[in-house]
């Protein structure tokens, strides 16, 4: 555990300040959901246009990386900490999209650049490090979901959270520089040279492990508020929950892949998770939701780090930016598309339905699975 920090040290100040922010808007969703006057299927289908940036980001992220060198990841921590400032002053749909584009374009961009460098430390120190640095978020994000829970209780409202989350944020970033390895050797192969299977496979295997944990940190707090009678405070320890059990998971990873195996790990781990979001939409109070939260939390841990490793260590030098970018377009998207599948299932069926399709929805990494080994 001290070596990994030791070595991507840097990067995990980006996973973990995205974290924060990410977990403190999970905490105030039941808020902004009041404040733009939505239901559940348009608050969901709102959310698709964040997509929208985050595809964007796919087509700039490299020349971001390789323009801004090693002042990108500090830059990039400092405008997505600014676009957070703006989803909770929104007083309607319209603009609550284009806020959370701004937020998606940034989160995109940020997310590619952290990811790269994870993968180029990890292929020249010969370590795995994925599951650590995914970790580092899972603390953030536990951190910022309770934080933000704390701030909802006593009544302040979201810009003041994010504002401060801001000024946070600006002090740590610089320590998060790092020089992209941007060498390409002659003859070294091209992403697009890799097998599509592969990249759809590893992508599609991310986007259901980020499709699960986006939805359950966007909808956890109001199933546990509106649909089990929990207040503020009891609603943030929804995510709050997924938060600290996906970071046990993950900084466990290393080691349980290393005794496992890789494919075993991702065959457990989404088995665990189907179990936990049955529970979470079975449950009749909020204890068991976070039992299943819990649960769910720790068995869609490792599963997206896993693949990333698994497909960055197969990208030739000087192409990981391009190839994370492009299994990051597949897989970063389950963030945007989970929370609009929640919202339609629940408006129809009611939150603890979706959170048992949501279980059914994660096994989809079974048959990926076949396809990624191959």
């Amino acid at each position: 555990m001290k070596t990994a920090l030791l070595l991507s040290a840097r990067p995990a100040v980006a996973f973990t300040a995205m974290g924060g922010l990410w977990g403190a808007y999970a905490a105030y969703v039941p808020v902004i959901k009041a404040q733009i006057g939505a239901g559940d299927w348009v608050f969901g289908s709102v959310l698709v246009a964040a997509a929208m940036g985050l595809m964007a980001a796919m087509f700039w992220a490299q020349a971001y990386d390789r323009l801004m060198g090693r002042f990108g990841l500090p830059l990039g921590m400092v405008m997505l900490a600014g676009a957070f400032l703006f989803p909770g002053v929104m007083h309607s749909p319209l603009t609550f999209a284009a806020a959370m584009i701004v937020v998606a374009s940034a989160s995109g961009t940020v997310d590619i650049a952290m990811n790269a460098r994870v993968s180029e430390i990890e292929a020249a120190k010969g370590r795995s490090l994925m599951n650590f640095a995914h970790g580092m978020f899972s603390v953030g994000y536990a951190a910022g979901a309770i934080t933000a829970g704390l701030a909802r209780e006593a009544g302040l409202p979201p810009l003041w959270c994010f504002a401060a989350l801001f000024v946070v944020i600006a002090v740590a970033a610089p320590f998060s520089a790092i020089a992209p390895d941007d060498s390409t050797e002659p003859g070294t192969a091209k992403p697009a040279s890799l097998p599509l299977p592969l990249l759809f496979a590893g992508g599609g295997i991310i986007l259901l492990a980020f499709m699960t944990e986006g939805a359950t940190e966007a909808w956890s707090a109001l199933h546990i508020e509106r649909g089990l009678g929990g207040g503020a405070a009891e609603g943030a320890m929804g995510p709050a929950t997924l938060g600290v059990t996906m970071a046990i998971g993950r900084f466990g990873g290393q080691a349980i892949a290393g005794w496992l195996g890789e494919a075993r790990l991702l065959k457990i781990f989404s088995c665990l998770a189907a179990l936990g979001a049955w529970l979470a939409a079975a449950a009749g109070s909020p204890g068991v939701a976070y039992i299943g939260f819990g649960i769910l939390g720790l068995g869609v841990s490792a599963i997206a780090p896993t693949a990333l490793a698994l497909v960055g260590r197969r990208a030739a030098k000087g192409t990981r930016t391009q190839t994370i970018a492009r299994i990051s377009v597949i897989g970063f998207s389950g963030f945007f598309f989970g929370p609009p599948l929640m919202g339609g299932l629940s408006e129809v069926f009611g939150l603890a339905t979706a959170f048992a399709v949501l279980g059914f929805a994660i096994l989809g990494v079974l048959p990926l699975l076949l396809v990624l080994r191959r």
